[in-house]
């Protein structure tokens, strides 16, 4: 089945890369570094290395509090970061960009067996580190036959990806076999993967809640706060294609005087179709883009309904900044994003209904009085203005928020533990 598999992934590779080259019309970083996409790389010397592997930006958030415990257990090595998404790049180098010396950032190759087998050659790491999902069939049998161990940690697999999974078993499951540890969120994540015939596994928890929100974000958050002015600020954060003109109808159609909205696509590759989307609904708008925090303007005029986050690397800026969040990619069958960020800035949380990506930490926050659910756009708006007019459930909200996001810290010692006996083998 893996020959089969292979032998696709050669015959589509002309479309793959025609389809990169077309993304990067709107996202630039498509097209730089193809050349690793196919397993080419410019020199690098002998030296131990350790590898880490975060498909995107959200993973590589993720892996920050593990990357930096990695570097100050294991001073004498090196460490490769490798991404799927120039998002992922980018976020990397603004996260370690103080220890840039002890950090190579690559894309990893196509999952092609000659692909994987000069990455493995070129920078012969001890260990490969999976960070949540990202399970490749070949990937993983060609570190098995190089003799590196690989850990899957942060893992999560939903209801609807184990089934995906199990479709396709007699390619899956001999990966997830292969597997030296695995390092699960919860306990419904370790469950399902189990069944996958996952051997070494521990539930771990989720290491988002140990990244630390840098200081100065909360401080720019203040200055945010005060451009924008005394107006009650509603966030719609990380949202996806299809949510966005849901939540403009809404929006619209639900308008409360003395708010202001403020949304932040998921991907910067959206960022003009949302703005596009804005002006087809007649909404005043800013973009963070345009706006100079440092520069002491006035307030931002009260005829502006909307700002536009079209920044990367500010999401907490932008929680620290609003009253109530709603965490986006919720209100469409896309699974959700994680709540952690919003907790961790003590900010009240709203979600939709789709939340199966992260579903046991979503449940967990609302029965903590963290977090509300709510079913479709419109009741999305009028719990929101409902909420802002009542400050002593938003502050309650908050302090929840806060005390959930601590009482769940520890999951990156607990995954070093499992990884210090792996590197040892490796």
């Amino acid at each position: 089945m893996r020959l089969l598999y292979t032998f696709v992934w050669i015959l589509s590779l002309p479309v793959v890369l025609l389809r990169l080259w077309m993304r990067g019309r709107q996202e630039p970083g498509y097209r730089q570094h193809i050349s690793e996409r196919l397993g080419f790389y410019p020199a690098y010397p002998q030296q131990k290395t350790l590898w880490v592997h975060a498909v995107s930006a959200g993973e590589t958030r993720a892996a920050e509090p593990l990357i930096r415990a990695l570097l100050a257990r294991y001073p004498q090595q090196h460490l490769i970061l490798s991404h799927m998404t120039p998002t992922g790049r980018t976020t990397g180098a603004l996260l370690f960009a103080d220890v840039s010396g002890r950090i190579t950032q690559v894309f990893v190759p196509y999952d092609i067996t000659w692909m994987i087998k000069r990455f493995l050659r070129h920078f012969s790491p001890s260990v490969c580190v999976l960070i949540e999902t990202e399970v490749w069939p070949n990937l993983v049998a060609q570190c098995q036959h190089f003799a590196v161990p690989v850990a899957l940690v942060n893992a999560r697999l939903s209801e609807k990806s184990l089934k995906k999974a199990l479709k396709l078993s007699s390619l899956i499951l001999p990966a997830a076999q292969a597997i030296t540890c695995v390092a699960a969120q919860s306990g419904p994540d370790a469950a399902r993967l189990q069944s996958l015939g996952v051997h070494t596994l521990e539930i771990t928890g989720n290491m988002k809640f140990d990244v630390t929100p840098p200081e100065h974000m909360a401080e720019r958050g203040a200055r945010l706060r005060h451009w924008l002015g005394d107006r009650q600020i509603f966030l719609c954060a990380s949202t996806r294609d299809g949510e966005e003109e849901l939540l403009l109808n809404a929006f619209v159609a639900n308008r409360k005087a003395n708010t202001l909205l403020v949304i932040t696509p998921r991907h910067p590759q959206r960022f003009e179709q949302v703005a596009a989307m804005l002006a087809q609904h007649q909404l005043s708008f800013v973009r963070r883009s345009a706006m100079d925090l440092d520069a002491g303007e006035n307030p931002l005029p009260a005829s502006v309904d909307v700002v536009l986050g079209d920044s990367m690397g500010e999401m907490y800026m932008y929680y620290a900044a609003c009253d109530l969040a709603f965490v986006g990619g919720s209100l469409v069958n896309l699974g959700g994003h994680n709540l952690i960020e919003a907790c961790a800035m003590a900010k009240p949380v709203m979600t939709g209904p789709y939340t199966f990506n992260f579903s046991e930490i979503t449940e967990q926050a609302i029965a903590a009085q963290a977090a509300l659910r709510i079913a479709n756009p419109d009741q999305l708006f009028q719990q929101a203005w409902s909420l802002l007019d009542e400050q002593a459930t938003l502050r309650n909200m908050g302090q929840n928020a806060h005390s959930f996001f601590l009482q769940h810290q520890g999951a990156t010692s607990r995954t070093m533990n499992m990884l210090e006996d792996v590197i040892r083998i490796g």
